[in-house]
């Protein structure tokens, strides 16, 4: 026999075995964790991220940090995929689950040390998440659209935070009622809020608009600058001459026939804007762009135009509006109008928006945020939407826990109780699970510079007690009541969060081999040296 080693794999693969992986991989999740961490809770810290080019994020937003941070190792971006989840299902609770996942797989490392397989943790682990599942059903509370007052609650539970305090009343607000206004038959679709920025005036003077308002102003001056009981034109062609796709010569050998080819252009110009006016249409959206001649013609028969409008708006307005988008000038009739009590040029500063007000469909509505800079109005949209997301959110499964660490230690008190059932080595998977909820509290306590050891012990005992309601309120820096205090949270942020949490975490366990090809010849391919998290 030859003693020459197989070569399994090419030179450019990189392999880590065994519990090297394991170990590799639950340090990267930690870390992504760790990032995070500091944000969480009324008095979490901001981020600043910088991008190549210097553009600036200023946030606290879980999800937004992940994202703009570009993480490469492979387990820490599947961190990045629960937040990204958390995000779509309930707009909230970001952070929540990152860190959630994080202490799992940092609880589970213990239990390796302690020749624990990984099966066995994971297996405990998911017995935990379905009891929790079940213990959030028996404690959740019951409310309906009828609570105004429980739904702004939630509105500035979720915005907490995020730099919208000084108004946060005004903005739970504008939330209840625009997500109230969009429902229908108990569903609520958040695209229906259309969110606008303006920068300046304070976010005091944030409002809420019945209606559609476009970041656009009319084309030209000449246009009327109101008009009332609009018919509303939309399409997605250009109110222009159209460049040829292919290399077009065209001879011309005297005055008269260039003078004719000008005029054929300008005639053509003249049929679509006649169209339009014997449509009926008196404001017209376009997608694409309007010659400057069309421009002309549109101001002189009084039509307001506003060109090179979003596809996402001119579909917002098509849904507002009962106008259909209309993608050939002749198809466009007086039956593809929408209609509208009044469309106005309005100036905010030094910028012009268009407003389009008293829509055929009342549920057609637009947020425009103020603020005194970008990068303000910016943080005060992802809180807007958190807070819109978590209204929903309630609205929809119909039920909310308390919030403020309560329900976590809750939490963790039940699961201790269920694991002294289990027989198996299960049971201390069970109970590093219900360590792992007991993080968030611990860690709001500590953003918030108090002892996390004192609040833990004083909760845990408080619970013991039967006190399931008493969390930490942070506006006091106090142990009570978090329900009488306001501090509540819809029950779907932590369920989801515990779902995505558990799931990542049992499938990073279960991970013992890392295979990595750096792709030959192309660095676009190329993967992070996975030793570098070691």
């Amino acid at each position: 026999m030859s003693d020459k080693p197989i070569v399994l794999l090419p030179e450019d693969v990189q392999r880590i075995m065994g519990k090297d992986a394991q170990r590799n991989n639950i340090l990267a999740a930690k870390m992504v964790a760790e990032i995070v961490k500091t944000t969480l809770g009324p008095k979490g810290m901001d981020k600043m991220l910088v991008s190549p080019t210097n553009d600036i994020i200023i946030t606290n937003d879980g999800v937004t940090i992940l994202e703009e941070m570009q993480i490469e190792h492979p387990a820490a971006k599947m961190m990045v995929e629960i937040a990204k989840t958390q995000e779509t299902e309930v707009g909230d609770g970001t952070t929540t689950a990152v860190m959630i996942a994080g202490k799992l797989l940092e609880n589970a490392e213990k239990l390796l040390d302690r020749k624990i397989h990984p099966t066995i943790i994971t297996k405990g682990y998911r017995l935990a998440a379905e009891k929790s599942q079940e213990i959030l059903k028996e404690v959740a509370l019951r409310i309906t659209p009828d609570n105004e007052q429980v739904l702004k609650q939630i509105a500035m539970t979720a915005m907490t935070g995020k730099g919208a305090e000084d108004a946060k009343e005004r903005l739970a607000d504008i939330i209840v009622k625009s997500v109230k206004q969009v429902m229908t038959s108990g569903k609520i679709d958040l695209d229906d809020i259309k969110i606008e920025k303006s920068k300046g005036d304070s976010i005091n003077d944030t409002e809420l608009i019945s209606g559609i308002v476009l970041d656009k102003e009319k084309v030209s001056s000449d246009m009327p600058g109101v008009v009332a009981n609009a018919k509303i034109a939309l399409v997605d062609f250009p109110l222009e001459i159209k460049n040829l796709e292919i290399d077009t010569k065209i001879s011309i050998s005297s005055p008269e026939q260039l003078q004719s080819f000008i005029g054929q252009e300008e005639e053509t110009i003249r049929r679509m804007i006649s169209k339009v006016k014997m449509s009926g249409a008196n404001v017209i959206f376009c997608q694409k762009g309007i010659d400057d001649f069309a421009q002309y013609l549109l101001a002189k028969e009084r039509i307001y135009a506003c060109r090179r409008v979003s596809k996402s708006d001119i579909e917002k307005l098509a849904k507002a509006t009962g106008a259909k988008i209309v993608s050939n000038i002749n198809e466009l009739t007086n039956n593809e109008l929408g209609s509208a009590v009044t469309v106005e040029e309005v100036k905010h500063g030094t910028e012009t928006m268009t407003y389009i007000q008293g829509c055929r469909n009342p549920k057609a509505l637009t947020i425009l945020i103020r603020g005194g800079s970008d990068h303000v109005i910016d943080e005060i949209e992802r809180a807007i939407r958190d807070g819109l997301g978590d209204v929903a959110s309630s609205l929809k499964y119909g039920m909310i826990v308390p919030g403020g660490g309560a329900i976590e230690i809750e939490l963790a008190r039940r699961l201790r109780e269920f694991s002294q059932g289990l027989t198996g080595r299960e049971q201390l998977a069970v109970e590093e699970f219900a360590s792992a909820l007991e993080f968030i509290p611990a860690t709001l306590a500590e953003n918030a510079g108090i002892d996390p050891i004192d609040i833990l012990t004083e909760l845990k005992a408080r619970h013991d007690a039967g006190e399931k309601n008493i969390g930490l309120n942070l506006f006091t820096n106090r142990i009570e009541n978090v329900l009488d205090a306001k501090i509540i949270e819809p029950v779907k942020i932590k369920s989801q969060a515990i779902s995505s949490a558990t799931d990542v975490a049992v499938m990073i366990l279960r991970i013992d081999d890392v295979i990595a090809s750096s792709g030959k010849n192309d660095s676009r391919r190329n993967i992070p040296n996975l030793g570098d998290y070691d």
